[in-house]
């Protein structure tokens, strides 16, 4: 119950005064109107994790703030792919937040301990040093093939767009990054047989006053929650739970949170939250990874020529 009140304090805190008297426009067919660009560029500067050395903060104080624009600076010209700790090249950049961490809760903005199952299969990840020996080696993501339902919403280096289109009975949600596209039904039914497991598992939504509800179940067993290469987040166990909330707080903010119920995986369920901004002017191109996977033997002889 705490953490539930700390988690709701945080989120009201966040909401401008005149969003919370805010009314959202309503589709011809009488839904809240979710419709649009949604990017998540602005979170970019914020990481998953909160630093642990500030504890249960969840915002910056306003001198911490003040700091930050000087704190995050253009790449140098030996930062592309050196592994300095600042964005490359190809990256986009964020703008300076007060918001301490995506994570929330646990109320340290901190991931729960992992469960001995969960720290096994993190141990299993796919790391930048290797082995390479063959597709297995390299993530979902790597391969192009999906960072799923999760990490398609947590803003990465570049391709942050979101796009939400909507018709009666039905909302599809629609990632930049590796054009994922998920049709969600909102009209009752119920998910799909245990034995239809997919990356971005199987989504189904409903109203709750104002809010979009999704819950997505069915993953399989190498479905990421933020994906990329050396992260050591654990893929999804079949038994997980994905319930995120889309709630449009003003003309141009929808309310994003997300909370991962994996008790084969964490030690107890954890929420992310970050606000998505409204930005018409946005477009959202193609994602071709790499085209015939010729990217997958480039890659594989470059690591045998690494090794010789």
């Amino acid at each position: 119950m705490r953490n539930v009140m700390v988690l709701s304090a945080i989120l009201v805190a966040a909401l401008p005064l005149t969003a919370q008297k805010w009314t959202p426009p309503r589709t011809p067919w009488g839904d809240p109107d979710l419709q649009g660009l949604w990017p998540v560029v602005d979170m970019l500067s914020v990481p998953i994790e909160r630093p642990a050395e500030l504890g249960m903060r969840a915002t910056l104080t306003d001198e911490e703030f003040a700091r930050l624009p000087s704190e995050y600076r253009a790449p140098g010209p030996n930062d592309f792919f050196t592994g300095s700790g600042t964005r490359n090249l190809l990256q986009e950049f964020g703008k300076p937040q007060r918001q301490t961490s995506l994570v929330v809760d646990p109320p340290d903005g901190r991931l729960p301990p992992l469960t001995a199952e969960g720290t096994s299969r993190a141990g299993l990840l796919p790391t930048p040093n290797g082995p390479r020996n063959g597709p297995q080696d390299f993530s979902p993501m790597e391969r192009c093939i999906s960072r799923g339902a999760l990490g398609s919403m947590v803003p990465l280096g570049s391709s942050n767009g979101n796009h939400i289109i909507q018709t009666a009975g039905v909302v599809v949600l629609l990632n930049e990054m590796v054009h994922e596209a998920r049709v969600i039904p909102i009209d009752g039914r119920p998910h799909v047989g245990a034995k239809i497991r997919s990356y971005m598992g199987d989504s189904r939504g409903r109203w709750e006053g104002r809010t979009l509800v999704v819950e997505t179940t069915n993953f399989n067993d190498n479905s990421n929650f933020i994906g990329g290469a050396g992260t050591r987040i654990p893929s999804y166990s079949r038994d997980a739970r994905l319930t995120e909330r889309f709630t449009r707080i003003d003309a141009d903010t929808i309310r994003y949170e997300a909370t991962v119920d994996d008790p084969r995986t964490w030690t107890r369920p954890w929420t992310v939250a970050f606000p998505l901004k409204r930005d018409p002017s946005y477009s959202i191109y193609e994602y071709a990874c790499h085209e015939e996977n010729y990217s997958m033997p480039h890659m594989l002889r470059g690591k045998r020529a690494e090794e010789n």
